[in-house]
């Protein structure tokens, strides 16, 4: 053989991988959707820090019907910060379709909103949703049959008017029923416009430094209906107040107590260790999860969590401002969270980008998670020429590709080059059919509807929760879920928290890779620590109680 004919084998090998298409396929399915839902925070362009942080989603399953519906809790303007257009609630009718049943729901709900967290608070059965607004928070409790009532008031919530940015449930203190953590952000009225900083040469918006940063609140859930406020003698208050923007809750520290992993915005990020009986204590600066590798504070919006090398221990995944870099943090048997970064192929792909919502989820059932990351700059003013990043964005999605990830390039695929304002996004199968979908919201732009379109085939499994011993934690968030499937284990968490300023859905999706070996076995350790294993079927979803019995659905 010579070695021309080996370069023109070569080539034909190449040019034929080349010519496959990604694994990862996904379209956008907004427009049949029935989600026609355009969201609204302040003007655009923005020119105070109120404007640019959109709002979140909530993914609640609010009608018990086994899929998830869709709430958007909206923003609101300068000019009238307490009476915006509302929020929106989206029933979940199948066939990734979903119809408005806000009116009928009960939810008049006009406040300037970001987060949401969802969870049953009461323990009745049916999850309910916390809206973090700028002004007073507000807690609406699901009644069934797709109604809801604001009780803020008689929880014992809504005292506190500050910025709420993102909030988590989660049992705190090991008593069984969902605890309250809400990030705050700055002081900020909206009737007292704050003069422009400069940037570059321009004048851009002003904040968060020079702004006086709000501190976090805790509060417990005393298993009557009602919260009491802990922020003081819990500990989270024992650093200074932050520019606190997204927050999840899991077992960061391997001791079976969930902790809290805050991010800041142009600060340290918060890691909160749980040292039981409602007290905490920061070490994220001796874990390393405070910093980047260089010892560089971050603003930090997305927060990701996964198990990117296979050892069963939480890494997280941030997103963080451009010209900057976002970054993986690995955890190590010690404690310890390494930033690998650059080790990955993360750090490269997102330096000109502004990141916001992120995911590590299978989008391509290949038994490894990819990289989800939705984008869009703060400043009207960002071009490549004036600030090495564009004020319109588009979204980075990385396939795992051995021991790194790698952005997926299709020009046949629409919805990978649209460039955008994103803000928050969630993620769950939505239409039934085993594979991962996206919800994106950004700001002042229509609402996306992302179908994951895998080929149909069993070569996955979702697994459901369900303590009936412990009705407030029925769902079990903060336990961990792991997978032996064909000598492959995979771990999965359920988190308080989510993507940024929403919620992950109380459920784990694994992938299987393209033949799924058997034996397929899940060990669930609860909240509570105990252990249970069951056997699970590929291609199904499954509800696993806490006697080790399995249900398919």
């Amino acid at each position: 053989m010579t070695i021309a004919s080996i370069v023109v084998g070569l080539g034909a090998v190449l040019l034929a991988i080349a010519s496959e298409p990604p694994a990862i396929q996904m379209r956008d399915v907004t427009a049949a959707s029935g989600i026609d839902f355009t969201t609204t925070s302040g003007a655009t362009p923005s020119s105070q820090i109120l404007e640019v942080k959109g709002g979140g989603i909530a993914i609640i399953d609010m009608d018990r019907d086994g899929d998830f519906d869709l709430f958007f809790p909206n923003g609101s303007t300068l000019a009238a910060p307490t009476r915006g257009p509302g929020g929106r609630l989206y029933e979940n009718i199948g066939g990734m379709k979903f119809r408005d049943v806000t009116a009928a729901s009960g939810i008049d709900h006009h406040a300037w909103s970001f987060g949401c967290a969802v969870g049953d608070y009461d323990a009745d059965g049916r999850d309910d949703m916390y809206i973090a607004c700028a002004g007073a928070d507000r807690l609406f409790r699901n009644l069934g049959g797709g109604r809801f009532v604001d009780v803020t008031a008689t929880a014992g919530l809504g005292n506190e008017t500050m910025w709420g940015t993102s909030a988590a449930f989660a049992d705190l203190d090991g008593d069984h029923d969902l605890d309250l953590y809400v990030a705050n952000y700055v002081e900020c009225d909206p009737a007292k416009p704050i003069p422009p900083a400069h940037f570059r040469g321009f004048e851009v918006i002003n904040g968060p430094r020079g702004l006086p940063a709000q501190p976090d609140l805790l509060y417990e859930n005393l298993g009557n209906g009602t919260f009491v406020d802990r922020s003081e003698s819990s500990g989270i208050r024992a650093p200074a107040a932050s520019f606190g923007l997204n927050v999840v809750i899991l077992d960061l520290t391997g001791d079976g107590r969930p902790d809290i992993y805050v991010g800041n915005d142009s600060r340290c990020n918060f890691l909160f260790e749980n040292l039981g009986g409602m007290r905490f204590r920061d070490i994220a600066a001796k874990t390393g999860s405070a910093t980047n590798l260089d010892g560089a504070e971050q603003a930090t919006m997305g927060i990701a969590v996964g198990d990117v090398n296979g050892d069963g221990r939480p890494d997280l995944f941030t997103t963080n401002f451009s010209d900057d870099t976002n970054t993986l943090f690995v955890a190590t048997p010690n404690g310890f969270f390494d930033d690998r970064t650059a080790q990955y192929g993360i750090g490269v792909p997102s330096r000109s980008l502004c990141g916001w919502a992120t995911a590590l989820i299978d989008l391509d059932h290949d038994a490894d998670e990819d990289l989800f990351v939705v984008n869009g700059h703060v400043y009207p003013q960002a071009t490549l020429a004036t600030m090495n990043s564009q004020y319109m964005q588009p979204l980075l999605v990385m396939s795992r590709q051995g021991d790194r990830f790698v952005p997926v390039k299709d020009d046949s695929q629409p919805w990978l080059k649209s460039v955008q304002r994103d803000r928050s996004a969630v993620f769950a199968d939505l239409d039934g059919d085993g594979d991962q979908d996206a919800v994106v919201s950004g700001l002042n732009q229509p609402v996306r509807v992302l179908e994951n379109t895998h080929p149909p085939s069993n070569d996955w499994i979702v697994i459901e929760l369900d303590d009936r011993d412990h009705a407030a934690n029925r769902y079990g968030v903060g336990a961990r879920i792991t997978l032996k499937s064909g000598g492959i284990t995979q771990t999965r968490w359920i988190v308080g928290g989510g993507p940024f300023q929403s919620n992950q859905p109380a459920q784990v999706h694994f992938g299987l890779g393209a033949r799924p070996i058997a034996p397929h076995e899940v060990t669930v350790r609860w909240p509570d620590g105990v252990e249970t294993t069951s056997a699970v079927t590929p291609g199904t979803k499954q509800v696993i109680g806490r006697g080790a019995t399995a249900a398919a659905k």
